[in-house]
């Protein structure tokens, strides 16, 4: 079981969107907050990531190969210089409603190339993982740093700017995979932590443990069994998850479960009772009690929620 393919998919709501952006300085963007996370990649040219309504973070400089993921999609601004004017990104799509676009502003000054978009991702009760992303990952351009992230900049990059035949089939899942990559970075970066996301998805005892939750989160099972997975004592192993991932063995399991059901609530018609199954719970009236715990609100109502 592949845990961050796992946890990622079902924290998608939606399809990411992406536009090449051609900007002549002097220029500035203005973002506004996305419910997800955003993202830029430089292609050509440099730029300034700027902070905007208040949102704290330090300004960034970024340059050609530079890639800046903005974790938990803060409004914010990339300018060409301090006193740019700030005109607001709305590129052209490809197609009405389109996931793909691009966005010119001409001039004279120097060429910037970038690629701006943004990845749709539940916000209301988050996965750790998602949660625990900084407001901004900054991943420069670096020889022999991040090889798999670079080579997938470059074809983004060709893809977009070149739009050869069957980019529209491609650049979709470019851009989803590039998910992947910064996440992975970012995990790189961290992985001198002892408590965090990278160092229980690394670590020897507890990475099995959360591929066995996340496998089956049908089975009811208990602290002792997984312990086993882990092959350590049932002490030994709660004092240990529970210092590696931030909270108790049960408590994530039935976090993933809630997870797992408010996913196939948000992308299926199944009944109740088959959401209920699906997640280890033997009546739709125990489930819906477990659900309300965690969400605040019914199943039925988290269905017909806009974006559920």
């Amino acid at each position: 079981m592949d845990v961050l393919a796992d946890i990622l998919t079902a924290m998608r709501v939606g399809r990411p969107v992406a536009a090449l952006t051609e900007v002549h300085a002097p220029w500035g963007l203005r973002f506004d907050q996305v419910l997800g996370a955003a993202f830029h990649v430089v292609l050509q040219g440099s730029c300034r990531l700027v902070p905007l309504d208040g949102t704290a973070f330090a300004e960034v400089q970024l340059g050609p190969g530079d890639v800046v993921l903005l974790g938990r999609g803060a409004p914010h601004a990339i300018v060409s210089a301090p006193d740019a004017p700030l005109t607001a990104f709305a590129p052209v799509r490809d197609r009405p409603g389109g996931s793909f676009g691009r966005f010119t502003l001409p001039g004279s000054g120097a060429r910037s190339t970038i690629v701006c978009g943004a990845y749709k991702l539940m916000r209301r009760r988050p996965h750790p993982l998602l949660r625990d992303l900084p407001e901004v990952v900054h991943l420069p351009a670096a020889p022999g740093r991040n090889p798999g992230l670079r080579a997938m900049v470059d074809l983004l990059g060709a893809e977009l700017h070149e739009a050869p035949p069957g980019a529209a089939a491609v650049a979709p899942s470019l851009v989803d995979a590039l998910l992947v990559y910064l996440i992975r970075a970012w995990m790189a970066g961290a992985e001198n932590s002892t408590t965090s996301w990278s160092a229980a998805l690394s670590d020897p005892e507890i990475s099995p443990v959360l591929a066995a939750m996340h496998a089956d989160p049908r089975r009811a099972w208990t602290v002792q069994q997984l312990a086993a997975v882990a092959g350590l004592s049932r002490a030994a192993f709660a004092r240990r998850f529970t210092s590696v991932v931030g909270e108790p063995p049960l408590t994530y399991f039935t976090r993933w479960r809630m997870t797992t059901a408010a996913q196939l609530l948000r992308t299926t018609d199944h009944t109740l009772a088959r959401v209920a199954d699906a997640v280890g719970y033997g009546s739709p009236f125990a489930f819906a009690k477990a659900f309300a715990r965690e969400y605040a609100t019914t199943p039925g109502s988290y269905r017909a929620e806009p974006g559920g």
